[in-house]
């Protein structure tokens, strides 16, 4: 059985603004708290690493991962990819120099596939296939280039904002098991920086209504 519960990390109910997570692990900003850590575990099943990028708690806004993988702008302090590769020895962790740095906001991806901001160049798309080991496509869902700020997406299935296109979806559908549409927080779009998942568990923040809860659990393959 999946779990999903509630959560804020530093008051704040955009949880996915301070953390991420996958299969294998998940990361929290240094400024959280133990009972943070243990909501994390228990309903992920991951270990949870404490993670800064360039001195900042925003995590999950600048930084991307799958299970193999974690992607850092190159703000990143060298001390504080030196400790995460430390803590993470397994897991390829690189540094991408790049415009659109909040790679957080900009890069959905499980460890197949990624959908990444089309402004990205071919260049820096087929940096981020290697780095991550997927299968990259560049596309805006719902209006959003910032795809990984607004939908969420786990090995399991995918959550796309509720303005996705018809279109969109269909595109998606081909490409993840489960998909469905919500908001998240009572109504935002932001779907990705309200929430984390892996196919073990999903964390929303505690605005979330029982209605959006259910929504983005049948998408995630709850």
């Amino acid at each position: 059985m999946m779990a999903t519960a509630k959560l804020s990390i530093l008051g704040s109910d955009y949880i996915g603004a301070f953390s991420l997570a996958n299969d294998s692990f998940s990361l929290v900003c240094k400024s959280s708290t133990k009972g943070e850590h243990s909501a994390m575990v228990r309903n992920l099943e991951v270990p949870v690493h404490d993670f800064t990028v360039n001195g900042s708690d925003l995590i999950g806004i600048y930084a991307a991962c799958n299970s193999h993988s974690l992607i850092l702008p190159s703000a990143t302090y060298a001390s504080e990819a030196k400790a995460i590769k430390k803590q993470l020895d397994d897991v390829n962790v690189a540094v991408f120099d790049t415009d659109l740095n909040a790679l957080g906001n900009n890069i959905l991806a499980n460890d197949r596939r990624a959908i990444i901001n089309p402004n990205y160049s071919s260049k820096e798309a087929k940096k981020i296939a290697d780095i991550m080991d997927v299968e990259v496509v560049k596309m805006g869902v719902g209006g959003f280039e910032t795809v990984g700020a607004n939908n969420l997406l786990t090995n399991s299935g995918i959550v796309l904002n509720n303005r996705v296109t018809e279109e969109e979806e269909a595109l998606l559908k081909e490409l993840f098991k489960s998909v469905s549409q919500s908001t998240a927080n009572l109504g935002a779009l932001s779907i990705g920086l309200c929430a984390i998942a892996n196919s073990k568990g999903l964390l929303v923040g505690r605005a979330t209504t029982g209605h959006e809860l259910v929504s983005m659990s049948e998408g995630l393959g709850f």
